[in-house]
């Protein structure tokens, strides 16, 4: 019998990856230092995991907000209000999910409407899309974690929203 994840807590010990966010959004930390917290969190959590004896552990489940939202933006479900901000494309996928105003840039959008997932009280970024909306990959983020994992030795499997 193997035993497997389907997911795991990826908020970081001591709250790490909600602090690393926060000081992003306030402009005190860059993006790549959010990154890094990222992935030293990823790391913990597939060697927590692997010590554990867990025999399949998932890669590409992890978010800095919204799953939903990931798939979204992954696959190129980029709203034009958003796309038309001249933003990177983290702040593009985070204005997405809370919204972004910043006057002196020129940017004021609103965040995607929330729904619940099913019939859970979770909720989840709902990213509007229409018979025009063009589908491409814009971020592999299960290939990029699953060869993040390897290249710790750890063989992952991959999970799709």
């Amino acid at each position: 019998v193997q035993s497997a994840v389907l997911g795991y807590p990826r908020i970081g010990t001591g709250r790490s990856v909600k602090k690393a966010i926060e000081s992003y959004w306030a402009g005190k930390s860059t993006a790549e230092e959010l990154q890094q917290v990222a992935k030293n969190v990823r790391k913990e959590r597939w060697e927590s995991m692997k010590n554990a004896g867990v025999d399949i552990i998932p890669s590409g489940e992890f978010t800095l907000y919204d799953q939903l939202l990931d798939h979204s933006y992954n696959f190129g479900v980029i709203p034009e209000r958003y796309a038309s901000q001249n933003l990177s494309g983290l702040d593009t996928y985070f204005a997405m999910g809370r919204g972004r105003q910043d006057k002196a840039k020129g940017v004021d959008v609103v965040a995607c409407e929330m729904g619940k997932f099913f019939d859970s009280n979770y909720h989840v970024v709902k990213v509007p899309h229409s018979p025009n909306t063009t589908f491409k990959l814009n971020n592999n983020q299960q290939l990029a974690e699953y060869e993040e994992a390897k290249a710790l030795g750890i063989i992952t499997r991959p999970v799709l929203f």
